[in-house]
């Protein structure tokens, strides 16, 4: 956001949702949910709100439902206490950021597990041929150039 206003604006929103959530609603289909984002267009028409949702994959979808359906209400409520002249549309996004912070996470591990393989494995290796395998060259004599 380059706009500094929007920026607050931003942050005013992500606040008002979350108290207005920790309140709880009258949908039991809303699980804990964390508000962690909320992006605002530079003319604060518009308010990308992004959520994460403790829970299996049924408590998402339904948290997701709740929030589409919960909208109005919060966007109501965010009006009231902005105290701007137009109130900006809500949209819930699910963030996928946990997610993919576990997905690295586990892959890091691996890669650190094959890692500490591949070290053991070269720890106890030795060379396949001789211990220095270029070539040198020879005398007539068959000795080496380099004994003189």
């Amino acid at each position: 956001m380059s706009n500094p206003r929007a920026g607050k604006v931003a942050e005013r929103i992500q606040q008002i949702i979350a108290r207005r959530l920790e309140k709880g609603l009258r949908d039991p289909r809303l699980g804990f949910v964390t508000i962690t984002d909320v992006r605002v267009t530079g003319d604060l028409q518009q308010a990308s709100v992004f959520y994460t949702v403790f829970g299996d994959e049924q408590e998402q979808t339904d948290t997701a439902a709740a929030l589409k359906a919960a909208t109005g209400m919060l966007r109501t409520e965010v009006g009231k206490q902005l105290g701007t002249r137009l109130t900006p549309t809500l949209e819930f996004i699910h963030d996928e950021l946990p997610e993919s912070a576990q997905h690295l996470s586990e892959l890091l591990a691996e890669a650190k597990r094959r890692d500490e393989e591949s070290a053991a494995l070269a720890a106890n290796a030795s060379f396949a041929g001789e211990a220095d395998p270029y070539t040198k060259p020879r005398d007539e004599d068959g000795d080496d150039a380099t004994e003189r």
